[in-house]
């Protein structure tokens, strides 16, 4: 990037929430049903039909607000965002404006030198999705599926802290943890239920105003966010050092091209014409309810990495990524009650070969092929020494494939670990005795060979000696 601008990033996060029906109606918000058919009169807005405020919705934002150190409202007000779009079937969104049920709050990410940066979050409030549509397979035509219409949104507006794409990208993933760890929202961004628009700017330096940002639009994936808000910087660092200027807009963000390009020239506030919905009374919230939520609030992430740290002795980097979501947190800490291992071998295998694995198959770790009591059952071996850590590797693998359990394929495959000593010597004495140049080599002061012969009886005994006994042995050997 041009070292002469600043850029300046804010987001807003669409969070769908994991209430079963709709905002203002008792229609289903399941994923995937036929275009259609999980509309009801009330997201149609037929005539005579009233919302009624789905109070699952409304203890979800408070959550959220509570994890994020904001302030609830002690009254909020819905308000109707009026504007045209052909899957918005009343011709207005029931949304918040001037006084939202979430005020405030922060958000630790580390920036692009590893220190903590306090990203601002301005807002959360709750609206209603709007349809969406559909051109696949309608020979040219457009089609409008409504079923999202109505369905519950929490819409988590940040401050215009960023200064960079990872910036942008590490504030995104963390809501989304906390969202997950709250149970509020499944943050599938393949479905929809999480994404964000980017508000994107640069200016100088020494330059005080913010520059005129560009809102880049429905963006859904991690990766391509981050490419986006690249290629929009350079493309406003462009225009200005070409002498145009940059325009007010929203843009739309093409993976395909790794371009963005124009939707439609950006509307204020005040062309949406809100007004506070006539329909829906206003939202009071008491501090007793506030605090019998909060008694309900998990461990968050911040605090189960700190407690990762002290009571499992791990690594900061390794207690931040076991943290990233409940799920992998509760696999780790499952494993970790079974097996004999220390905490950091644990944590090394969750993160390494079985977090692998996961992405391989593109898995979540309810779907994984293996348990945590699996895994421990594995590990167990390594620590009675009844394997090696490499051939843990092979039987990993074979467990995963669905070929038995650790004890089964060890005995199948005849893997158990050589720990006789006199067994081991023999074998040395073996490879010694086949190695003369090597052998002289060594005792003439080239050191290195000792990882030769090392590796001479682990590929004698197909990896099963065991490399500590190996090693001890050896250097008594060739002293």
């Amino acid at each position: 990037m041009n070292s002469n601008w600043e850029i300046v990033i804010g987001l807003e996060i669409h969070a769908q929430l994991a209430t079963k029906s709709k905002i203002f109606s008792g229609a289903s918000t399941a994923y995937g049903g036929e275009p259609n058919t999980q509309a009801c009169l009330v997201d149609l807005g037929y005539p005579g039909t009233l919302p009624v405020l789905n109070q699952q919705a409304i203890e979800m934002a408070i959550r959220f607000g509570l994890a994020v150190d904001a302030e609830i409202s002690s009254r909020s007000v819905f308000a109707r965002k009026n504007y045209f779009y052909p899957d918005l079937p009343k011709g207005y969104q029931i949304s918040q404006l001037d006084l939202p049920i979430v005020v405030g709050g922060n958000m630790s990410i580390l920036d692009g030198d590893g220190n903590e940066k306090i990203i601002g979050i301005t807002r959360a409030h709750l609206e209603e999705d709007a349809g969406k549509s559909v051109h696949e397979g309608l020979d040219g035509l457009s089609g409008i599926d409504l079923n999202r219409a109505g369905t519950p949104l929490l819409e988590i507006v940040s401050e215009p802290e960023m200064s960079s794409a990872r910036e942008a990208v590490a504030y995104m993933r963390k809501i989304h943890s906390i969202v997950r760890y709250l149970e509020i929202s499944d943050g599938n961004m393949q479905e929809g239920s999480f994404r964000c628009d980017a508000n994107v700017s640069i200016k100088r330096f020494d330059q005080k105003e913010l520059g005129t940002r560009a809102e880049l639009k429905n963006l859904n994936s991690f990766k391509f966010i981050e490419k986006a808000i690249n290629h929009e910087v350079m493309r406003q660092i462009e225009i200005i050092e070409d002498g145009g200027e940059v325009k007010q807009e929203t843009r739309l963000y093409d993976s395909d091209l790794d371009e963005t390009r124009p939707m439609r020239s950006k509307e204020e506030a005040n062309d949406y014409r809100y007004f506070p919905d006539p329909d829906l009374l206003p939202v009071i919230i008491d501090e007793t309810y506030i605090a019998y939520i909060k008694k309900t609030l998990p461990e968050l992430p911040n605090a189960k990495q700190q407690r990762f740290i002290e009571t499992y002795n791990l690594k900061v980097s390794d207690a931040q990524i076991l943290t990233t979501t409940k799920q992998l947190a509760d696999f780790y800490e499952a494993v970790e009650k079974i097996a004999n291992t220390e905490s950091q071998i644990s944590a090394n295998w969750v993160i390494g070969d079985y977090t692998a694995a996961l992405n391989r198959d593109d898995l979540e770790i309810k779907d994984a092929k293996l348990s945590a009591a699996d895994l421990a059952g594995l590990l167990n071996k390594i620590a009675d020494q009844t394997i090696s850590g490499k051939i843990a590797k092979e039987v990993f693998e074979a467990m995963w494939d669905g070929e038995g359990s650790a004890e089964e394929i060890i005995e199948s495959k005849g893997l158990v670990q050589i720990t006789d000593d006199s067994e081991i010597e023999t074998i040395i004495d073996q490879v010694i005795e086949n190695n003369p140049s090597q052998l002289a080599e060594y005792l003439s002061g080239k050191d290195r060979l000792f990882g030769f012969f090392v590796g001479q009886v682990m590929k004698e005994t197909k990896g099963k000696a065991n490399p500590q006994k190996v090693n001890e042995i050896l250097k008594n050997k060739l002293t």
